[in-house]
């Protein structure tokens, strides 16, 4: 698909985050010559005056919209309402003035967190209407679930053509590992590197570690994006994962054996668990543009651990305050 990127230009919102970076640079080896890459010092999606100037600089023929403001169960807890509001009118508004400026296509990023709270597993792209979110991040699920509504009736109404992903929990190297803001893998890192390294024989570990979750190594959710974005242009969602279920419990245990941590786990049970169980029926993904993850868990754990400790090494782990998450590009998990 080399020609498809050639004599385009894309906008990628969040672009310079933890998944957009790598989006960008999937573009840039498929051969595309011009990514815009907004800040939101320069450009506040949020505000609508912002947004028609940056599609009146940029005259985009596609925008990725990534950027978002997320993090893990505390921070969820802590900012209902900024996650709501922030993640609904940057979405609102882009989709919105996209469609004024007659964008051809739109590559809108949803997430796992728009899921009801119990839905069977394998979650199937059928099921996300049946039922209320998970309390802890449901105005974040909610938020990026109208963009979804959004997206389908335009299509309906103006045809326009944006497309809409359900990418599971996102890992992987340069992910954000502040403790509060940080989702489940990079704080366990986290923890038990440094505990590793200041000799801490005991580290705790939120909920109970009976439920389960699914991670997608983020070099793998880059590569579904950009096939998704070169494939597919129908108006049902598509989930974006690859399909293995593991255990918090099971996933602390993996962790802490690739870390070389011999310490005790204590679980702190005053802690919410958030969904019960999350995997992917990763099918459609697969049939309508070929997306299959490569990378394994325990291959992507190693990864991410070899990165933060050569971080560790260098300097003290940076901290990604949530002030500073818009844009971010990355997602919840």
């Amino acid at each position: 698909m080399m020609n498809f990127w050639q004599d385009k230009s894309i906008l990628v919102t969040g672009g310079a985050g933890f998944l957009g970076s790598r989006v960008v640079a999937g573009l840039q080896s498929r051969g595309c010559q011009r990514v815009i890459i907004p800040r939101s010092k320069d450009f506040d999606l949020r505000e609508k005056e912002a947004v028609v100037r940056l599609l009146e600089q940029s005259v985009p023929d596609m925008i990725i919209h990534l950027a978002a403001v997320v993090g893990g169960i505390g921070a969820n807890s802590d900012h209902p309402g900024q996650f709501f509001y922030d993640n609904a009118i940057m979405g609102i508004q882009l989709m919105e003035q996209s469609r004024r400026f007659a964008v051809p296509k739109f590559v809108c990023l949803g997430t796992i967190c728009s899921y009801p709270k119990f839905t069977p597993v394998p979650f199937r792209e059928e099921n996300l209407w049946n039922g209320y979110p998970e309390e802890t991040n449901a105005p974040y699920g909610l938020a990026k679930k109208m963009l979804l509504v959004q997206a389908q009736s335009y299509r309906q109404e103006f045809g326009f053509n944006s497309i809409f992903l359900l990418p599971v929990n996102l890992y992987g190297p340069g992910d954000n590992f502040d403790l509060h803001t940080s989702h489940v893998i990079p704080a366990l890192i986290r923890k038990f590197s440094e505990a590793k390294r200041d000799g801490i024989k005991k580290i705790s570990a939120w909920g109970t570690g009976a439920v389960s979750r699914e991670f997608l190594f983020v070099e793998d959710a880059a590569e579904g994006i950009l096939l998704a974005a070169e494939h597919y242009d129908k108006p049902d969602p598509v989930n974006l994962g690859n399909g293995q279920e593991i255990t918090i419990c099971d996933l602390v245990n993996l962790i802490k054996e690739l870390t070389h941590f011999d310490g005790e786990i204590v679980w702190d049970s005053s802690k919410p668990n958030g969904q019960p169980r999350r995997c992917l029926d990763t099918s459609r993904a697969e049939i309508e543009f070929g997306f299959k993850a490569k990378i394994g868990l325990r291959d992507g754990l190693r990864q991410t651990i070899s990165w933060f400790e050569s971080q560790m090494l260098l300097q003290k782990a940076p901290d990604h305050k949530a002030e500073n998450l818009h844009l971010s590009g990355n997602q919840p998990r």
